[in-house]
């Protein structure tokens, strides 16, 4: 493990912070953080904690002993003094004197020491800082140290890698009852470097920023040298047999987002989606084609603070032959309900008898292994998803590592439960109220401009994980940086182009659940006089692209099973034509009968189809050149002419993008057209 200690960056972090008011000691500890979240394999998604001892000055003036511990919410790898909260030291320190203390107990103490009431909540793990004598204290969850202490012979291992140059530690909740024992431990090995706490990480300690830095690496790099001994490449699990053809990603994605939602408790209810995150590599296939998958990677998860958000275990399902994926969906759907109820099980087993009875989490896996493919992970947002995914690696890596040592060994069935339902650690995941298309999927065509990027903006805005689709992939890049969504080059009038955009669509989130099919260009000609090649080219552009895009939607739709939108782009020409855009209305006009096509066939399906008619909206169809040219033909200004309707208001992109949003909302509504056009009764409809 590289050493990316620098005293150049360590002094101008010093000195950066020192113009704000910020101590050289804090500064330290947020550069040497920031040094460890960096790497995944020391720490991921807000795991491990650091912290400091210094002096600080009081609003009385007087010069306080504090602790500057990680705070709640805070990740390493972008850590600020803000999120090192400061705790006064020595009433703290006075808990040690306890024989125990509650959570919330320990929750109020190290809340009413804050020097600001207004701090983050501080580490769970803040007493274990406090009562450690050292100026700076570094924990992390290093892959290779977890690699040796999840085992059953763990302790043998690292007091035979370690010797007394890291004390160890038995496995205990995190806690009161953790720091006290850390402390005993630490007093009968007051010459130790550090703690290595079995089946959860490592803590090294020094009287500098780098000491304490220096050690972590130094301990953790034996561990990985430790490991590459033990599996020397071999091979570490046998395979067992699959299908020699497997089904592509983009066909099992959908068929598992789709079985792992929680079914709607009300009729009229929308179904509970989660969104997948999709990992594979020759590492993760082995791990998931291994004969004893369901030993290893049933165990429990490589440090129990994962199973917040990975639960205790993954589910496991069959190998999806090429050709057989209804035969896939079925066996796949009786794993599905056997995971829920076996969770139900172990939830039932572990909260009987409690002063203080838990309340049941869903009861649907965060983590899905898939021989012959890689693994999903799962969350209620592409970001939750993601970190379940990479969790999930990890976990594969770990258990590859302790399994190359022997066996691996997690900790018991009642530490998970406690963990995952522990207050303090779901505290982590927040409790916000999700926006109205949280868990869904949008698909937007034509999306990196105009209607389509504000359409893109106003869906994320809403909550969506969203799809950029745009025959221009540089436009499509930088609409999705701005917007926070995915690009996808696909040119909508190439058939290929279109099932390849959505495959990519439904391997990066799982599926889709709303598609806005906005992509379309205004062609021009007397309808009398038009060449048949103009005509045609419009429409494969404003009515083909349409059905192919809708014809893809519909078949990750149907593979879910838990419905969808699909909203398309009409404009007031498919109602109301104007002279010389005939080119342009007659494809828009098959449009909207397609949309109400789609609404009666696939209706069944809980498919919604619905057009958005808009009308001069300023945009690349309709840009500052064309709006001149359309004004001057009429004896109007620009400004006159794009205000000329009965509300005398300019239609702008999102007001068009807002009137999707709105149809995506309305489960209740199939066939309908929406006029966004300020009022223009020649355009509109009963």
């Amino acid at each position: 493990m590289e050493n990316r200690w620098s005293d150049r960056d360590a002094e101008v972090m010093v000195a950066d912070y020192a113009a704000g008011g910020v101590g050289s000691d804090l500064a330290l500890r947020v550069y040497s953080s920031r040094l460890l979240g960096a790497d995944a394999r020391l720490v991921l998604h807000g795991g491990g904690n650091t912290s400091v001892k210094t002096t600080v000055t009081d609003i009385l003036g007087d010069q306080v002993e504090v602790l500057c511990v990680k705070g709640s919410g805070w990740d390493l790898g972008d850590i600020a003094p803000a999120g090192l909260p400061a705790v006064r030291l020595a009433p703290i320190r006075r808990l040690l004197a306890l024989d125990a203390m509650s959570d919330q107990e320990m929750v109020n103490a190290q809340r009413g020491a804050l020097l600001d009431s207004t701090a983050p909540n501080p580490s769970v793990e803040t007493l274990l800082h406090a009562f450690l004598p050292h100026k700076f204290v570094d924990h992390t969850h290093a892959d290779a140290v977890l690699a040796l202490v999840d085992h059953a012979d763990g302790a043998e291992l690292c007091t035979e890698l370690y010797g007394a140059r890291m004390a160890l530690v038995p496995y205990i909740m995190p806690g009161f009852a953790l720091a006290r024992k850390a402390h005993e431990v630490f007093r009968a090995n007051p010459d130790s470097e550090g703690l290595i706490l079995l089946k959860h990480g490592i803590f090294t300690y020094g009287e500098t920023a780098q000491q304490a830095y220096d050690r972590m690496i130094e301990m953790v790099s034996l561990a990985e040298e430790r490991v590459a001994r033990a599996n020397c490449g071999a091979k570490i699990f046998e395979s067992a047999a699959i299908p020699d053809l497997i089904a592509p990603v983009a066909k099992v994605a959908p068929i598992l987002r789709g079985l792992t939602a929680i079914a709607a408790t009300e009729a009229d209810a929308e179904p509970v989606r989660f969104i997948l995150d999709f990992r594979t590599s020759p590492a993760i296939r082995d791990y998931v084609a291994g004969a004893e998958v369901a030993r290893y990677a049933r165990q429990g998860p490589v440090t129990p603070d994962h199973a917040i958000r990975t639960k205790p275990l993954p589910l496991i399902v069959e190998a999806p032959e090429s050709g057989d994926l209804d035969g896939f969906r079925q066996r796949a759907a009786a794993s599905v309900k056997k995971y829920a109820a076996d969770y139900r099980d172990y939830f039932g087993r572990n909260n009987a008898g409690r002063t203080v009875p838990k309340r049941p989490l869903d009861a649907r896996p965060r983590v899905i292994l898939v021989p012959g493919l890689g693994l999903f992970g799962i969350g209620d947002s592409g970001r939750a998803a993601g970190i379940a995914a990479d969790l999930a690696e990890t976990t594969v890596g770990v258990i590859a590592a302790a399994e190359g040592l022997g066996r691996f060994e997690s900790v018991s069935e009642a530490d998970i439960f406690d963990i995952e339902y522990w207050s303090l650690e779901q505290a982590k995941l927040g409790k916000a109220a999700e926006k109205p298309l949280a868990r869904h999927v949008a698909a937007i065509t034509g999306g990196a401009s105009g209607i389509g990027l504000a359409t893109a903006s106003a869906f994320r805005a809403a909550g969506a994980e969203v799809a950029i689709l745009d025959r221009d992939g540089r436009a499509a890049q930088a609409a999705a940086e701005e917007t926070g969504a995915l690009a996808v080059a696909c040119d909508v009038t190439e058939a290929d182009a279109v099932v390849a955009a959505f495959d990519t669509v439904a391997q990066a989130f799982g599926g889709v659940d709303i598609v806005v099919s906005n992509a379309g260009a205004a062609w021009q000609g007397r309808i009398g006089e038009v060449s048949e090649a103009v005509l045609r080219e419009s429409f494969e552009l404003n009515f083909f692209a349409h059905q192919r895009v809708a014809q893809a939607a519909v078949a990750i739709m149907r593979a879910q099973g838990t419905g969808g939108a699909l909203l398309f782009n009409t404009s007031k020409q498919a109602v109301n034509p104007g002279p010389d855009f005939g080119p342009y209305g007659l494809p828009k006009a098959a449009t909207l009968f397609l949309m109400r096509q789609y609404a009666l066939d696939h209706g069944a399906d809980g498919i919604r189809a619905n057009a958005v008619n808009a009308d001069r909206v300023r945009s690349a169809m309709l840009d500052d050149e064309m709006i001149a040219a359309r004004a001057e033909a009429r004896g109007l200004s620009a400004e006159d002419y794009m205000t000329g309707n009965l509300l005398g208001r300019e239609v702008r992109a999102a007001d068009v993008a807002q009137a999707f949003v709105t149809l995506a909302l309305a489960r209740k509504t199939t066939g309908a057209v929406l006029t966004v056009d300020g009022g223009n009764i020649a355009a509109a409809l009963r």
